[in-house]
């Protein structure tokens, strides 16, 4: 089963990442959220309604934007917005004014007369959030935005996602690029086989990560008797290269002071001290890591 007793909520007003690692299930909830799926039990409420199953009064006040979109080729991005604002009931006007301004918004200006099989992946996925917002939806949803963008491009999307929400809507995006993600969003859901790991603020997130919480430490010259000092520390273990010593942290308290009198009085000069782990990654890893 690929979701088996999920339990997500996503607030109004907040952009929430959904990740996992590949056949976790996201792309499935996210199927089951826009009716493409209809869950064989439970409950499904979007924007306080019933949602499962086929709700077009439900999809008329969502944007969905499928992970590699596939659009006929032979038609422009002008025209595929166009097909997309026809189902959507809009008129002739309303669907010329809206494409413009979504064409230009995902830097797409001047192309929208190109077709999309001349289009490039990066494009391809552009015009798919374009087409994700015609309808001025309430709630978005994004399966991998970023797929097949240059760093530039991931820029872009970043921040049209945080327009999205400046707005007054939701969005709700699964992705694999979790810089990316702790980057953008207010709040997270990681998953793996259908199963809720974690659920929360990324402030949250970071009780998780807290075992992995490092210190590199560069001193001026290593020695036995700093390595001594720090190994007799209570709340880390030590680990040490020439003169770069890491600590692996059991603790959340701020310890730099602690750690300078240790080397300071093992007669030793610091150089650098800089903190790393304790992240997304570092959650992702260890929750995914616990549940394999």
């Amino acid at each position: 089963m690929a979701v088996n007793r999920l339990n997500l909520t996503v607030d109004a007003k907040q952009i929430h990442g959904f990740l996992g690692p590949n056949g976790a299930g996201k792309t499935t909830t996210i199927k089951m959220l826009v009716g493409l799926l209809t869950p064989d039990s439970g409950s499904l409420k979007i924007l306080g309604m019933d949602a499962a199953g086929d709700k077009p009064k439900i999809r008329q006040r969502i944007g969905y934007m499928p992970e590699l979109p596939k659009f006929p080729k032979h038609l422009t991005g002008e025209e595929l917005l166009d097909v997309y604002g026809r189902m959507y009931g809009m008129s002739k006007e309303e669907r010329k004014q809206k494409a413009a301004e979504l064409l230009k918004m995902v830097g797409l200006e001047g192309r929208g007369r190109d077709k999309i099989g001349k289009y490039s992946k990066g494009m391809q996925q552009r015009i798919g959030i374009a087409q994700a917002l015609l309808s001025d939806p309430e709630l978005v949803i994004l399966d991998e935005p970023s797929i097949g963008l240059d760093p530039v491009g991931m820029v872009e999307v970043r921040d049209m996602v945080k327009g999205i929400v400046r707005g007054g809507q939701t969005v709700f995006f699964s992705s694999h690029l979790l810089t990316e993600v702790q980057q953008i969003c207010d709040h997270v859901t990681i998953i793996n086989n259908g199963l809720t790991l974690f659920t929360g603020t990324l402030e949250d997130i970071a009780t998780v990560a807290m075992p992995s919480r490092r210190l590199v430490l560069e001193v001026q010259k290593g020695s036995d008797s700093i390595l001594q000092a720090l190994k007799a520390l209570p709340f880390a273990t030590v680990e040490a290269k020439d003169n770069v010593y890491t600590l692996h942290l059991s603790t959340k308290d701020d310890v730099r002071a602690d750690i300078s009198r240790a080397v300071s009085n093992a007669g030793g000069v610091i150089l650098k001290m800089q903190e790393e782990g304790g992240g997304l990654e570092d959650a992702f890893m260890s929750l995914v890591g616990k549940e394999a």
